[in-house]
């Protein structure tokens, strides 16, 4: 088996956070026939070939995942998709914008 960890700062409130998890998990039941449910404030996740969870915490969101044999040869194109999934659910990092120089008047 391989194992997937992912670890993503938030800035989300408890709820907020928890209806942007119910968002992933909807998208990735759809595209992968995937099983989850709730069990505090892990969402636990399974189809043949992946067993995991994801796990909200007050400031960051945990995925754990163990991939059977064949989905192990996917490893990162898997992580791929679960960071942009993230990136698009829970927000990306944020990155500093350039500051304008401010003009001087005479």
């Amino acid at each position: 088996m391989s194992d997937i960890k992912i670890r993503r700062a938030h800035a989300l409130t408890p709820k907020h956070a928890r209806a942007a998890a119910e968002k992933m998990s909807a998208r990735l039941e759809e595209a992968f026939d995937m099983q989850f449910a709730w069990e505090g404030e892990v969402l636990r996740f399974q189809r043949s070939g992946i067993d995991g969870q994801l796990t909200l915490g007050h400031k960051e969101v945990i995925i754990d995942a163990q991939l059977g044999f064949l989905l192990a040869m996917m490893k990162p194109k898997i992580e791929q998709s679960i960071h942009e999934n993230l990136d698009k659910i829970f927000g990306g990092e944020k990155k500093a914008r350039p500051r304008k120089a401010a003009s001087k008047k005479k």
